[in-house]
């Protein structure tokens, strides 16, 4: 049979003494370090000495072996080292009772101050190419709203990186769904745009006229499939820039891959989170309706709501207006011929289906925000109108919108989509926490910002579990209620290590942008706090999220808690609408 491994530890001299029947053991003994002696029982009442070299290359063979196999783990390294910091972290905060499965606070992450944004070029980053040696003039044709559109500019500079081509500043969409015949020179500030990016790519403003006369055709125009990668646009769209020397790509929206290496995705931070600048005239406007904000309460929430009729429609969900509403939303929904039919149950099980407005504040108190919370809503039309968004009002007293704010101001910019979106996303951006009913681009683009600029709180809602909890919501008390709520929504607030890095699409989780600070896991009290916030010097009663006490006020005023302890208003389960694949319509 097999020989059996055995092994003894010798301690230094005058500590502790071992019997053993080998005398070169015993003469060893005194030997001040220790060690570790290995042999193998032949069974035959023989011991033969291993040497410590074999034994360390067995160990390192075995290794090799191991880390063949398992060569991901390698490759996911950051990622596990990453868990085991948050681990640590957690740990302690949970000792320290401020972290962990107790209360956290609902305002801010705590983990933030471990995290920062980081866009910066690599030392081995190629300078661009000049705008007349490049491989040709690139032209961009945006699609959708303002911030679907974004995505697509983005991306448009990350391929005329790759391309070593010439950008024209791209022409924005005028005619999908939002009919808006704003120019990018009426959102963004070009010459801000084209000088930022100069380190990167060249940018005109347009073809020189010269260059377009001598042209004998008119410029090639194709269209890319969605989520193409890096050599699909060297090997199908290099060429035809090299042989027409200008290049349309229509429709440009989500038409590069979202994972990429790690200088184009840092690229892509710059242009996102750097490159854009919003026109005085948007900025100022923004920056005004976030002072009245700021002047009634220290800090705001702020909600954006998808809740217009063709949203509605497209989601193929019912939202308990019978057949009222069945017809109108039936009848708006015949415009996109190409939708499936769906169940409306089916959908909100899976959750697919946006959160209504009520919805929305029964999360949030839930939460634990209370009912004098400033809450700031950005919105289109929603349908049903004032009464659909009465049960939000009733939760949140302190409601707001644009329009209340800033109704004469904002008479300029009624007649344009983008630009009412862009003054929306000024004001969400700057909120102290951000809340979405939905998944569509305006929550992405601006989840991702957030988490770049310091993991300012952001909540999304829990769609399938939530949806359960709203159906069944008047069988169970207030604070069973709020206690469920409270735990669907873990890992769906915006805290840095919800999602490992390189899943989830770019925009909205900029992994290869986030950077982690210094931290000593030996002393973790001098890691306590990195970055002064105005809550800090004026530190305000912290928001139990996981606390489990009933809101008296809220159950008094509001109705939803019966005497008997159960809640009793009633209304159809719905969640939040994930993106689907239209062009016109998640446009925001």
């Amino acid at each position: 049979m097999g020989g059996e491994w055995k092994g003894v530890l010798v301690l230094p001299s005058n500590k502790k003494k071992f019997k053993h029947s080998d005398s070169k053991f015993q003469n060893n003994n005194s030997n001040r370090h220790c060690c570790c002696l290995l042999w193998v029982d032949t069974g035959r009442g023989q011991r033969k000495r291993i040497s410590w070299t074999a034994v360390c290359g067995v160990v390192l063979f075995v290794l090799g072996l191991i880390s063949l196999f398992t060569g991901h783990v390698a490759s996911n390294l950051e990622w596990y080292s990453q868990r085991l910091l948050v681990r640590h972290q957690s740990w302690y905060y949970n000792k320290m009772g401020r972290f962990g499965h107790g209360p956290v606070d609902i305002w801010k992450s705590k983990y933030s101050k471990f995290y920062y944004g980081c866009s910066e070029r690599g030392p081995h980053y190629e300078p661009p190419v000049h705008e007349l040696l490049s491989n040709g003039y690139l032209l961009i044709g945006a699609s959708g709203g303002l911030n679907q559109q974004r995505t697509g500019i983005t991306d448009a500079v990350v391929v005329a990186r790759i391309l070593n081509a010439t950008l024209v500043v791209p022409e924005l969409d005028h005619y999908s769904f939002w009919k808006d015949d704003s120019d990018f020179a009426n959102i963004f500030d070009v010459d801000w745009f084209i000088s930022f990016l100069a380190k990167d790519i060249p940018i005109v403003k347009r073809v020189p006229d010269k260059y377009m006369r001598s042209l004998e055709k008119p410029p090639y125009t194709k269209l890319v499939p969605r989520k193409s990668e890096p050599q699909y646009y060297l090997d199908e769209v290099l060429p035809l820039l090299l042989r027409r020397h200008v290049v349309q790509l229509t429709k440009f929206d989500y038409r590069l891959a979202s994972d990429l290496d790690e200088e184009l995705q840092r690229l892509r931070c710059r242009v996102n989170y750097h490159a854009f600048r919003f026109t005085k005239p948007l900025q100022n406007l923004g920056q005004k309706l976030v002072m009245k904000m700021r002047e009634m309460a220290n800090r705001y929430i702020a909600v954006h709501l998808r809740f217009e009729p063709d949203m509605l429609a497209f989601s193929g969900c019912y939202y308990g207006g019978g057949d009222k509403e069945r017809y109108e939303l039936g009848e708006i929904r015949k415009r996109w011929t190409n939708l499936a039919e769906t169940s409306p149950d089916g959908e909100r099980k899976r959750g697919k289906c946006p959160l209504t407005p009520h919805e929305v504040g029964l999360m949030l108190r839930a939460l634990g925000f209370m009912n004098d919370t400033y809450i700031y809503v950005a919105s289109g039309e929603i349908y049903g109108g004032d009464e659909t968004l009465q049960p939000l009002r009733e939760l949140f007293p302190n409601f707001y919108t644009k329009e209340m704010l800033a109704s004469e101001e904002l008479e300029p910019f009624l007649p344009f989509s983008s630009r009412l979106a862009a003054i929306d996303y000024i004001v969400c951006d700057e909120s102290d926490v951000f809340v979405t009913n939905n998944n569509g681009n305006m929550a992405k683009i601006l989840a991702g910002r957030r988490r770049y600029m310091g993991h300012k709180r952001t909540i999304r809602p829990n769609a399938k579990k939530l949806s359960s909890l709203f159906m069944n919501r008047d069988r169970m008390p207030w604070t069973i209620f709020s206690s469920k709520v409270k735990s669907a929504q873990r890992g769906f607030m915006g805290e840095p290590n919800e999602i490992k890095p390189g899943r989830g699409d770019f925009h909205e989780y900029p992994s290869a942008c986030i950077c982690k600070k210094p931290f000593n896991l030996s002393d973790p009290d001098n890691n306590k706090t990195q970055i002064s916030t105005k809550d800090d010097l004026n530190p305000e009663p912290e928001s139990g999220y996981g606390r489990n006490e009933e809101d008296q006020d809220f159950n008094s005023t509001y109705g939803i808690i019966n005497n008997a302890g159960v809640m009793s208003r009633d209304n159809e389960a719905s969640s939040s609408l994930e993106e689907k694949e239209d062009d016109d319509f998640l446009a925001d």
